[in-house]
């Protein structure tokens, strides 16, 4: 196996939420930022973008903030240093994982526009090499301003200038959601070339369902805040200032018997999400 560790200049330019792919071949072309893959390990040895490290989403949802940080550390991220994930998952995996990375403090976090398969048919470089880099300090500054709980969730429901956005198919919606929600399916977040539409366009969705972009928002999901994360970042994208993943979404909801609204027949309701 060919490892190889690789350095960094100390170049550290902000760099936008949604990375598209000329601009992250310049990053890798200058050195200046951290490529990770968020895929399972065996598929990151098998073939990955050049330079990229392998940080396997299970591996950030099993750790505490410290651990985030010490992660960080490992792969040579310092405070400053401008971090790109991808996955090969429609973005859900890496927006997880890029919202994690946010919420200890590494602000300067975006999403490649485009799924690592993506990448390839556009005939982009790709290596095998087990990339090692050197260790180095980063502070942890947890962002609590995008971060909701149960009890936050709980309040916000009740609230006007609060929206709750439930990023699951529009069927898991109809059976059973957080009272007051409103349905945006991931699904309708995705265009065919990358893994968020337009920011124009999403602002249309928002807007048709009478939702002010001046609100705040709070995304959430089934399970682990995939789904959601998607749609934390297609908010943000969009302009919303104010947005909050609710991590444990949807199943913790439920495990502490908090209300619900349910349709005993939400199989004849209307699928679509408009």
């Amino acid at each position: 196996m060919n490892t190889k560790k690789l350095q960094s200049t100390n170049s550290h330019a902000k760099i936008p939420l949604i990375c598209n792919t000329d601009t992250v071949q310049a990053l890798i072309l200058n050195n200046s930022a951290r490529i990770v893959d968020v895929r399972k390990s065996e598929e990151y040895l098998q073939s990955h973008i050049r330079s990229a490290a392998s940080l396997p989403l299970s591996q950030i949802l099993e750790k505490e903030p410290s651990g985030i940080i010490e992660i960080l550390k490992n792969l040579g991220v310092t405070d400053t240093l401008p971090v790109v994930i991808y996955d090969d998952t429609f973005g859900a995996l890496a927006a997880r994982v890029a919202w994690t990375l946010q919420y200890v403090g590494h602000s300067n976090t975006s999403l490649l526009e485009v799924t690592y398969s993506q990448w390839k048919r556009m005939g982009l470089e790709t290596e095998s090499n087990n990339n090692k880099f050197p260790k180095v300090e980063h502070a942890m500054r947890i962002n609590h301003k995008i971060q909701a709980d149960a009890s936050y969730v709980d309040l916000a429901k009740e609230q006007e200038n609060k929206f709750l956005v439930d990023s699951r198919e529009r069927l898991n919606f109809l059976t059973e959601h957080i009272p007051n929600a409103k349905n945006i399916p991931y699904t309708m977040l995705r265009s065919d070339n990358n893994i968020l539409r337009k920011p124009e366009e999403i602002r249309r969705l928002i807007e048709n369902r009478g939702m002010s972009t001046d609100s705040e928002y709070i995304t959430y999901c089934g399970s682990a805040g995939t789904l959601s994360g998607l749609a934390f970042f297609a908010l943000k994208s969009a302009g919303i200032k104010n947005v909050k993943l609710y991590s444990k979404s949807f199943r913790e909801w439920k495990l502490l018997g908090k209300v619900k609204e349910e349709f005993k027949d939400a199989n004849y309701w209307d699928l679509s999400a408009d």
